[in-house]
């Protein structure tokens, strides 16, 4: 391998479909569905010995030596997947891009891959999800994400059961070439080797040649990666799609390649970048189907969103969907409630950029990443580690704005129906104003203004109890 590195040349700026659309959603989906125990580490923590999805998968499958993770593949049908629904769905919830994890941590590849035999195509549902899911959302009018984990594999399945199904020779093509246990660590001291690398690589050249996907989001790891390796994934990609967005965490690629995602993760304060949250629906640690789920109610998602674009940013919600391809009727409820909420105020989300100040408001913001301290201890654990929940009252509002606007959105009914903005004084930054009106509601808002402050009396009652949007027409 010989490859020169330019990584100059690679920087990348996020594209205009990305700064108006401001929300998306994936979806975590693979054999991992199957079992729907905890989270979609079940292929992982199955092979540690004591912990709670190990015993799970004992009681119900059996020894691991008997019932590896291998055995769900043929009992993942998707006989109810559905790509045309799946991009309705998206456009239901006011999403404006989307797409299905493209390879999990699993090695299991969505998509019709050369390089993998353990694939979608051949194995389990016997269909192209990922290229199937890029010919219906584009057809319906929305842009494509294509999500890869695939670095994760180097060590995933190592078990601390010696009999385990990952340790035969037979079982190579599904599980890699047994390793030193502490491979599986985040940072392990044994670095992926040359063949596993190159396949690493030829994943990435299939999904961006075959099915051009318009963002490229890798999870966090790509450290283990050799330079040389991603650079050339990064040069492919660009190649393919010159008008698309690599997606990354951390330090994972050179700053200004292309779009900075904080998972699980805020700022305190408006960016001067433009960035990306990617989050879960689901209101338990998992970003898959599991038993008896539970997920936020759209009111949670509707504040982020709002927070995040108010701030210069853009959310990716996942949800996953059941092992058969449908989505759980409570998921459904929320996400449709979302797209109505956002089919009458989104005039405040779409196609705004960031004013002087996020907002305002009695609740305390602070910076959140799902950062490599706490990646870590995933690691260690097995599990997520969840951060405080960020939640606005109706005392708290936040700003957005074109050029020919300035919006308001609240979140519930403030203290004596009243709001009093300091950011919106005379003089305070916003220049005139012609008049305010609730969006989705007939008449105008009564307002006052002086050097002090803006003073804003909402009505009781707004078409939605998640939130409303004030719009302020500038002169």
């Amino acid at each position: 391998m010989n490859w020169t590195m330019d990584w100059e040349s690679l920087k990348h700026s996020e594209p205009q479909w990305l700064r108006d659309g401001k929300f998306g959603l994936f979806f975590h989906w693979g054999p991992y569905s199957v079992p729907a125990c905890d989270n979609e580490w079940y292929s992982r923590n199955m092979y540690y010995k004591g912990c709670r999805q190990n015993q799970e998968h004992e009681r119900r499958y059996g020894k691991l030596s008997e019932f590896g993770y291998k055995d769900f593949i043929p009992m993942f049908r998707g006989e109810r997947f559905d790509p045309d629904g799946w991009a309705a769905l998206v456009r239901e919830s006011g999403a404006r891009y989307g797409g299905p994890v493209s390879e999990h941590a699993d090695n299991f590849s969505m998509w019709d891959s050369r390089v993998n035999p353990v694939n979608a195509v051949k194995m389990g549902p016997r269909r192209d999800v990922v290229g199937e899911c890029a010919e219906s959302f584009r057809r319906q009018g929305l842009k494509y994400v294509a999500t890869l984990h695939h670095q994760w594999l180097w060590g995933w399945f190592m078990s601390t059961d010696n009999e385990a199904d990952v340790y035969d020779p037979a079982n190579e093509m599904y599980y890699g070439p047994a390793l030193p246990l502490e491979t599986n660590r985040y940072q392990p001291y044994r670095y992926p080797d040359k063949k596993f690398c190159d396949t690493w690589l030829e994943k990435v050249r299939e999904v961006s040649v075959q099915y051009r996907p318009d963002m490229m989001y890798y999870d966090s790891r790509l450290m283990i990666i050799p330079e040389a390796y991603l650079h050339e994934a990064a040069r492919c990609y660009y190649e393919a799609v010159p008008e698309g967005i690599i997606c990354y965490k951390q330090a994972d690629f050179p700053k200004g390649l292309g779009l900075a995602d904080v998972e699980c993760g805020r700022f305190a304060e408006t960016q001067s970048f433009f960035w990306q949250t990617d989050d879960r629906l689901e209101d338990s640690v998992t970003w898959c189907i599991v038993q008896d789920p539970k997920y936020k109610p759209a009111g949670r998602i509707i504040q982020q969103i709002a927070d995040v674009t108010a701030k210069n940013g853009s959310l990716l919600l996942n949800v996953g969907p059941c092992a058969d391809g449908s989505f759980h009727p409570d998921a459904v409820k929320e996400l449709r409630r979302i797209g109505q909420w956002l089919k009458f105020n989104g005039e405040g989300i779409y196609c705004t950029r960031p004013f002087i100040v996020p907002g305002e408001g009695v609740t305390e913001a602070a910076n959140e990443d799902y950062n490599i301290e706490r990646v870590k201890q995933q690691v260690r654990e097995g599990i997520a580690m969840e951060s405080g929940q960020y939640r606005l009252t109706g005392n708290d509002v936040r700003f957005t704005q074109t050029d020919e606007a300035l919006y308001v959105i609240g979140f519930g009914v403030p203290k004596d129906c009243t709001l009093q903005l300091k950011s919106l004084r005379e003089g305070g930054g916003l220049g005139r104003i012609r008049g305010a009106r609730m969006l989705g509601v007939d008449g105008l808002v009564e307002m006052r203004r002086d050097s002090e402050k803006m003073t804003l009396k909402i009505p009781e009652r707004h078409p939605f109890a998640e939130g409303f949007v004030i719009r302020l027409d500038k002169e």
